[in-house]
């Protein structure tokens, strides 16, 4: 056990290493070694040694041929959209279901969900049946919403957890300028109506909408290619267990993943937290890396030691 746990422990850190300095934008090393990331590093290392195309930022959409359909029917997946728009069903959550986006809805960016990791959603096929006939047509595409960011909307910097996909993105209903823009690792691009453009998550990025108009996207998760066929099997089982249970709803009547249903008292517990920092800064910090030196101890160094 002793030469496991040690074995295991040292794939963290250099894993862990090499996701901070992947890109050329990095957290503190304060945050780095709270992010999600770390704890998906090992994987998501082998997602980048053996993916299909270079491990950067932005990758050319016209090497994925299947999504042509998309930038075709832009206009058709936009009238969706916009009738969505109007009946204010792109919206935030109202309740604490969406673990995976959550932290986006404070800055007012709002979602509707079109599918989500082999989860279907009655109220995507009922309201756009079109655009969801289009996605369901692609293996490719693991998940997909409409997603707005509002006037004066900004999201700061973060990074996807799961590096088993790319992120693809389309204009529908765009201010078609650069004051409204999304940073990957540091490099702008601007949103433009029936443009798309596809970029790794797990670089860090952030956006802003410096205009007065809504900036209306198709959003989605696409599979990223590989060369090793165990890991399109490793994809598969993360995908249907993990990514799936981040499903939850537009309204009632949507399946609600089992991530989504826990994510209540996860948040709650949050909440303590940032009542102690707001209370104590030098105790928050204090009882949050104890508990990171427990979590380490107990994974790793209790096997090494015993």
């Amino acid at each position: 056990m002793y030469y496991i746990g040690l074995a295991v422990f040292l794939i963290f850190v250099i894993c862990g290493i090499y996701i901070h300095y992947r890109g050329k934008v990095r957290f503190s090393f304060q945050r780095q070694i709270t992010d999600h990331s770390v704890f998906l590093a090992p994987m998501n290392c082998l997602f980048y040694l053996f993916s299909k195309y270079p491990n950067k930022p932005y990758i050319e959409v016209d090497k994925f041929k299947e999504l042509n359909v998309l930038k075709e029917n832009w206009q058709t997946i936009r009238d969706e959209a916009l009738a969505l728009d109007e009946a204010a069903k792109i919206q935030a959550s109202d309740r604490l279901d969406d673990v995976g986006f959550q932290s986006l809805f404070r800055t007012g960016w709002k979602r509707f969900y079109l599918k989500w990791y082999g989860t279907s959603l009655p109220s995507a096929n009922k309201m756009c049946p079109k655009t969801v006939e289009l996605l369901q047509s692609i293996p490719s595409v693991r998940g997909g919403m409409f997603a707005l960011l509002p006037p004066e909307g900004r999201l700061g910097g973060h990074r996807d957890p799961y590096a088993g996909s790319l992120r693809y993105h389309l204009g529908l209903r765009t201010p078609n300028s650069e004051d409204c823009y999304i940073k990957v690792d540091g490099e702008k691009y601007f949103w433009k109506d029936g443009e798309a453009v596809i970029f790794d998550e797990t670089f860090i990025h952030s956006a802003e909408n410096k205009t007065d108009v809504n900036r209306i996207i198709l959003f989605l998760d696409i599979k990223r290619p590989v060369n090793f066929f165990l890991m399109d099997w490793l994809d598969k089982i993360f995908s249907s267990v993990f990514m799936s249970a981040a499903a939850t709803k537009n309204m009632d009547g949507d399946k609600v993943g089992f991530l989504n249903r826990l994510f209540p008292a996860v948040y709650s517990t949050r909440k303590i937290g940032q009542t102690i920092k707001g209370y104590n800064r030098t105790l928050y910090y204090t009882l949050k890396y104890l508990v990171i030196a427990l979590l380490v101890y107990f994974l790793f160094i209790h096997w090494i030691i015993f």
